[in-house]
């Protein structure tokens, strides 16, 4: 009977500790440069391009999220030590979480494209025809300017009004990568959206958007369940060998993101 008295004072006292602990908040960040990854808990949005630069580092611990806004919620409470997240999307975390950076190193440069079927090749020139009349026109520029820099908010794309529209297009997508694609209210909107907003209107095409889990978006292109996928997708020989990319439309690079403290 003392015995047990003694082992309930005890678990008292170690659970008291362990709250304790745990009111502390998350431990000191550990991660201040690509070296340090080694050893280190990193967390990813499952079947990005961060998701394989992490799972191809040494002696890493790789943690998979199906939202990159998990990965984030997971480096603040302490569960992670960094995530590994396109350049626009960490800084857009960033500006709401005021307890997390990016750090200046990188990794190297990606393209974004659109994904179409490997058998409509005749889409992805009308693509690549309109991406190219809308760069020249400073279209692409003006959206690209409304979600980053010093004009952010300032150019707002709006859909033309008016014009005879033969077919609507599926787009497949991930809205949880701002600034590219995320919500608001009910509603998906980002630099992807305005882009193919662009597209559309120069196609004479009405946009329907599908929004879907990330590692869905190029199966409902291949299954043609969607007509293109359109949600920050790197252009990579793996995926290459599954669908046609259009020629890019922005480029980017992985960076590392970690708690300040």
């Amino acid at each position: 009977m003392k015995m047990n008295r003694l082992f309930a004072g005890f678990s008292m006292l170690a659970l008291s500790a362990v709250m304790l602990t745990g009111c502390g908040g998350p431990p000191p960040n550990p991660v201040h440069s690509a070296a340090d990854l080694k050893g280190k808990h990193i967390g990813v949005q499952l079947g990005t391009t961060g998701d394989t630069l992490a799972s191809d580092l040494e002696d890493t611990n790789v943690e998979k999220y199906n939202k990159a806004a998990d990965a984030v919620k997971a480096l603040k409470q302490g569960t992670i030590d960094a995530v590994i997240v396109d350049l626009e999307t960490a800084n857009a975390f960033v500006e709401k979480n005021d307890d997390i950076m990016v750090l200046d190193e990188s990794f190297a440069d990606e393209e974004y494209a659109i994904a179409v079927n490997l058998e409509n090749s005749a889409l992805r020139d009308e693509l690549n025809g309109a991406l190219r009349a809308l760069d020249e026109d400073g279209t692409l520029a003006a959206i690209k300017a409304n979600y980053e820099g010093d004009e952010k908010g300032q150019h707002p794309y709006e859909i033309k009004i008016g014009i005879e529209r033969s077919k609507t297009l599926i787009m497949a997508t991930n809205a949880e990568f701002p600034p590219y694609e995320s919500y608001d209210g009910k509603t998906v909107v980002g630099f992807d959206v305005d882009m193919m907003n662009a597209v559309c209107d120069y196609l004479g095409y009405e946009l329907k958007i599908e929004d879907m889990d990330f590692n869905s978006v190029l199966p409902a292109v291949q299954n043609e369940k969607a007509d293109v996928g359109v949600a920050g997708l790197s252009v990579t020989p793996e995926r290459e060998k599954d669908v046609l990319f259009t020629d890019n439309y922005a480029v980017t690079h992985q960076v590392i993101v970690v708690r300040k403290k």
